[in-house]
């Protein structure tokens, strides 16, 4: 990966819907070779996928809550996790960390009621589960802005 590939990789973080033709402009290539270079970038899996950012307040999920999550340690109860989690839409991030506690799941839900029911009904239900403590965002101070790829 060379210093245009990267350049690529910094335009396309911070706006997914440039034309072929706009990020050639901003790299300084033409247009062909910059399309034959986002195109090896997605098939090496650099680039994985292209998506919108949405507003959470804007579709009813303004409540986010990071749930630090204990699991069982044992291969069944942590797959079991890891799958159940793999459905639930009010999960929208989840990492398993090294050390305690072993997850850190980001839920996004419309208020507090919501994170209620939820915490009641299907986190602490969650197979494995052991402890749960929650944080909940009062205000996000920076947003997910893309990989540094300096």
């Amino acid at each position: 990966m060379d210093a245009i590939d990267r350049s690529i990789l910094r335009e396309l973080q911070a706006d997914g819907r440039l034309t072929n033709q706009e990020l050639a402009q901003r790299v300084g290539l033409t247009p062909s070779p910059c399309l034959r270079r986002v195109r090896q970038l997605e098939d090496d899996g650099v680039i994985q996928t292209y998506r919108a950012v949405v507003d959470p307040a804007a579709v009813g999920r303004g409540f986010e809550v990071f749930a630090s999550v204990e699991v069982h340690r044992d291969r069944d109860s942590v797959a079991a996790f890891e799958a159940e989690v793999q459905s639930t839409t009010d999960v929208v991030e989840a990492y398993r960390l090294y050390g305690a506690p072993g997850c850190l799941l980001r839920i996004a839900v419309a208020d507090s009621d919501a994170y209620e029911h939820f915490w009641t009904d299907k986190l602490i239900a969650l197979p494995g589960v052991s402890d749960v403590n929650s944080q909940m965002i009062m205000r996000r101070i920076k947003s997910p802005q893309g990989i540094p790829v300096d």
